[in-house]
């Protein structure tokens, strides 16, 4: 069923990203940054904000991830049947790459809001009748890592065949396109294009958000492959917006052409005016999809204390009004579910009574996911019965030293169980599906990436949503949620301007040191005393108030896409 035209008239926002994640079940996603984004546009659907959505339609997905008994991560391409959930753009647009006309079309994916507003999102696609074999290709894989000639491909069809799309679907009133990170800023070539090549205009209709400080969270493509997949259609002017040091930045490119730009969160603002000195750039702070991410024990809880908290998230300010033994209760379902998983999906199976901390993310080297295995004996003697550990996340297929992280937690857990009986377990295929129980079923949500180097870090908020207490350095979100309520966790080191200026601020051992203190001097002595715990448990609740994606949302529209509120939730221009 095609989107009706008076959507379309009313529709004033296009977010451009190169991955969206929607459910497990939809392979658009490979980790932050597309679950933000998922939970981005089902606020902007409860908020009724006059969005479209683009993303890519990845028939192979990410990848499927599976460990040997080395603990040796494998890859198998996903097969996933879009063709049930969907409905197909049936009018393909065209556009050139190289010397060849590629069709590109679309699947139409529907966010509906809690009002019954719809966001449609546009999942483009090269697998069209009429294009040669190798075309079909192009949209297959996530983040394609054959060669940078595919990578430049997939973001010449997002942001090109994205507004291009748009325009030939009668999506004829947008005021902003939404780059969300730098992979839909070719987006800017057509609306130069569609605006009669007036850059002035451009910068009128772009809103740009960076999502990264590590500098190889860039795009940048050489020259040469820029002359060789557009020829001479790279308008001049515009690619003179892009060159830094020989190379086209991608991130140089949107924000060039934005009238606004901005990092996701206080201290990634900060970070992002040192890197790009010569730019005016905002912040504002990510959050997450209440709704979607609460457990259902907790969202008992709230419905029946606060009925209208879905719409209000403002009102979880009063958690700690919560009923310690409804929140106990909760919390126990939670852990019991994540367990009786666990035990059906690993041969080491963990301990209901045990304190089980989580660490689930990207296996990216910043993120130190080894960095608590630094002193094995150590922390074999902390936590020999009464903590145990349960890890998960995905190493990129070209990330041989992420991939050799995961291989240390195999050996490190090995070790730990064999001189001190301490479990560590590692779960497969991290997806939203296992990120659900994890962020309400273990007990600590552990975090610490080397320091500014975490935009924001949304799982954490996730985690405090259920009642789950953070250990984590104070970098991205957790800075401002722990200066919010000191209650809500446990603070890794010292807040940035506590740190001398010759001081080392990513020093392993001493983080791991400090870990082994918080863990043995105020984790364990506080799980101990239940009344304690709860009540941190509560003020962790507390940080939901801010951490959301309504309120998020709410900052871009008022911000970036220069909407105007109306009374309780609706925003018009």
């Amino acid at each position: 069923m095609e989107i009706d035209q008076n959507l379309k008239d009313n529709t004033n926002v296009a977010y451009i990203s190169m991955e969206i994640a929607f459910d497990s079940n939809i392979p658009t996603y490979s980790g932050g940054l597309g679950v933000l984004a998922g939970d981005t546009v089902r606020s902007a659907a409860d908020l009724e904000i006059p969005m479209v959505g683009i993303c890519l339609c990845y028939s192979s997905g990410y990848f499927y991830q599976l460990f040997n008994e080395k603990g040796e991560q494998k890859e198998r391409e996903i097969e996933w049947s879009f063709f049930y959930e969907f409905d197909k753009v049936e009018e393909p647009i065209s556009m050139m790459i190289e010397n060849k006309e590629i069709k590109v079309s679309a699947w139409l994916y529907r966010v509906i809001g809690q009002s019954g507003h719809v966001i449609p999102i546009y999942l483009l696609t090269t697998d069209v009748e009429g294009n040669e074999p190798w075309m079909h290709k192009l949209t297959g894989s996530l983040y394609d890592s054959t060669s940078r000639w595919n990578r430049i491909c997939q973001e010449m069809i997002l942001g090109i065949g994205g507004v291009r799309l748009l325009h030939s679907l009668g999506f004829n009133n947008i005021q902003t396109y939404h780059i969300n990170e730098g992979h839909g800023a070719f987006s800017t070539l057509e609306i130069y294009r569609n605006y009669n090549n007036d850059i002035k205009k451009v910068k009128e209709k772009v809103a740009f958000t960076t999502h990264t400080p590590v500098p190889a969270g860039h795009d940048r493509f050489g020259l040469d492959l820029v002359k060789k997949v557009f020829i001479d259609r790279f308008p001049p002017e515009m690619l003179k917006l892009g060159m830094e040091n020989g190379d086209l930045n991608m991130t140089i490119l949107a924000m060039n052409s934005a009238r606004y730009i901005n990092g996701v969160s206080k201290k990634h603002g900060i970070v992002t005016r040192k890197m790009f000195p010569d730019y005016e750039i905002d912040a504002i702070t990510n959050g997450v999809h209440l709704p979607f991410w609460i457990s259902k024990p907790i969202k008992q809880i709230f419905d029946r204390k606060w009925p209208n908290w879905k719409s209000n998230p403002s009102i979880l300010e009063n958690a700690i009004e919560i009923d310690d033994l409804d929140l106990f209760d909760a919390h126990i379902e939670n852990k019991f579910n994540l367990i009786n998983y666990q035990k059906g999906h690993s041969w080491n199976l963990l301990d209901e009574e045990l304190i089980t901390i989580g660490f689930a993310r990207r296996f990216a080297t910043y993120k130190r996911a080894v960095l608590i295995f630094n002193d094995l004996d150590h922390l074999g003697k902390i936590c020999k019965g009464k903590i145990q550990f349960i890890f998960a996340g995905k190493a990129h297929p070209k990330d041989q030293e992420g991939k050799g992280y995961i291989k240390k937690i195999f050996e490190a857990g090995e070790y730990l169980y064999d001189n001190y009986g301490v479990k560590v377990v590692m779960m497969e295929n991290y997806n939203m599906d296992l990120a659900h129980m994890l962020v309400s079923g273990v007990d600590i949500w552990l975090n610490y990436p080397e320091r500014y180097r975490e935009a924001s870090g949304t799982s954490g908020m996730k985690a405090s949503l259920n009642g789950v207490l953070n250990l984590s350095v104070l970098d991205g979100w957790w800075i401002e949620g722990y200066h919010m309520n000191k209650s809500a966790g446990w603070a890794i080191g010292k807040f940035p301007e506590e740190y001398a200026k010759d001081e080392t601020i990513n020093d392993w051992k001493r983080d791991a040191q400090d870990i082994y203190d918080i863990l043995e001097n105020e984790v364990i002595p506080t799980y101990m005393n239940h009344d304690e715990w709860l009540f941190k448990a509560k003020n962790a609740i507390s940080l939901a108030a801010y951490f959301n994606t309504h309120r998020m949302i709410e900052e871009y529209a008022e911000k970036a896409y220069k909407l105007k509120k109306q009374k309780p939730w609706k925003f018009t221009k």
